[in-house]
């Protein structure tokens, strides 16, 4: 029998690629260690490590003291052998983060896109500005990923429609790759969401969930078998336009934040019940007037942000004020969502993200559990969100790793 002269090759491949995850994960580890959790010998894992450690990818990075004889040396993951970048783009900011391929982030920088009508600018200009904060060229990133508010193509990858960045459209995508590489990668936000809570929140260990961010904005993230699910034209989590007994249903799907849902949870909605319950905005901004939508994505002519940080001081009011009036409505509403997505897709966890979600946290989390369990009969576990920081941010990171990771540890032999 002839053998495939590239097995040894691959097998090669498979052995580093182990390794390196191994290193990052638990690293660092002597060669023994490293030995015993591949099932190489002692001596085909020395020849994998020098092999890593002559393409720059192992280092030394200490020793272990033994009993007789001398000190083992431990290896790791060089961290400088490849960095990424994970942005958030909103109408106001792009946040850049970038992190070394062990995923330690290096800097995190904050920048005004200055209008926002010259998206890829605007990006390159973040970027950049990441770069020389970090010391770094731009031509160490290895992936970047960009989160966005709207509808991702996943068959082209390319922007389809967003309400809140109209300059990002169809055509960015290559406009981008053209300025920065070809490693680029646009996603929804929510669905990076959804990824940075199976690494590092309240998913982790579940390959089945979904994420249900509650602010402003209503929008799911749904992973199943441990896969981002965005369905065929990328609008699968539009969840603000589920139809909702009692609202009335949109008249025009080009204006935003007009789906029944959104106006069940939206700012107007959520101000409106808190001051039937005797709340008053922590923020200082006036109440949105009752009646039609004014202006403004939620009808009010609010900036995004401060609509955000005054829907969430609300619900975090209630919770220090034990307002069980106020929050027990709450919960009945977004728990008409929760019911919805369990009936359909039965993830078993549904994760309450977003600035009400996390507001809320854990006491807003059981009560929408109680009240979900009234109306469906899958009768869902719903948790606070457990990731820190800006959870957009993260998520990008988290795929922008796994990319870099793909490349750089599949390149080895």
């Amino acid at each position: 029998m002839t053998l495939n002269p590239g097995v040894p090759r691959l097998l090669r491949r498979l052995n580093d690629r182990s390794a390196l995850e191994l290193l990052i994960s638990d690293g660092p580890l002597t060669r023994a260690e490293l030995g015993e959790r591949t099932g190489l010998s002692k001596v085909t894992a020395g020849q994998l490590l020098a092999r890593l450690e002559e393409r720059g990818l192992v280092q030394v990075a200490g020793e272990r003291a033994g009993g007789r004889g001398p000190n083992a040396a431990l290896y790791g993951v060089v961290p400088s052998s490849a960095h990424v970048a994970g942005l958030e783009v909103l109408p106001d900011s792009i946040t850049v983060g970038v992190a070394d391929i062990t995923g330690r982030v290096v800097v995190e920088v904050v920048v005004d896109p200055a209008g926002g009508e010259d998206p890829v600018a605007a990006v390159h200009d973040a970027v950049q500005r990441a770069c020389a904060s970090a010391r770094i060229t731009l031509g160490r990133l290895r992936s970047f990923v960009i989160g966005t508010r709207g509808v991702v193509d996943p068959r082209t990858g390319d922007m389809r429609f967003s309400h809140d960045l109209p300059a990002w459209h169809t055509g960015v995508l290559a406009s981008l790759r053209r300025s920065l590489g070809a490693s680029v990668t646009i996603e929804n936000d929510v669905n990076l969401v959804a990824l940075a809570e199976h690494r590092h929140g309240a998913a982790a260990g579940h390959d089945d969930f979904v994420v249900m961010w509650a602010g402003v904005g209503q929008g799911l993230g749904v992973m199943l078998d441990g896969r981002l699910r965005r369905g065929t034209t990328g609008g699968a989590g539009e969840i603000g336009w589920l139809p909702v007994p009692g609202e009335p249903l949109p008249d025009d799907v080009a204006r935003p934040q007009s789906g029944s849902y959104q106006r069940l949870v939206g700012r107007k909605a959520l101000t409106a019940l808190a001051r039937a319950h005797g709340l008053t905005d922590p923020a200082g901004l006036p109440l949105p007037p009752d009646g039609p939508a004014a202006s403004g994505a939620d009808g009010d002519g609010v900036a995004p942000a401060s609509r955000a940080g005054s829907v969430a001081g609300l619900v975090a009011a209630a919770v220090a004020a034990g307002n069980s009036g106020f929050l027990d409505a709450v919960a009945a509403r977004l728990a008409v969502a929760v019911a919805a997505v369990s009936v359909v897709l039965d993830p078993g966890l549904i994760v309450l993200a977003g600035d009400v979600g996390k507001a809320g946290g854990a006491e807003l989390a059981g009560r929408v559990e109680t009240a979900a369990a009234r109306i469906s009969p899958s009768r869902p576990t719903v948790a606070a969100t457990g990731v820190t920081g800006n959870p957009v941010l993260r998520g990008a990171l988290v795929a922008a790793l796994e990319q870099a990771r793909e490349q750089v540890f599949s390149d080895t032999v």
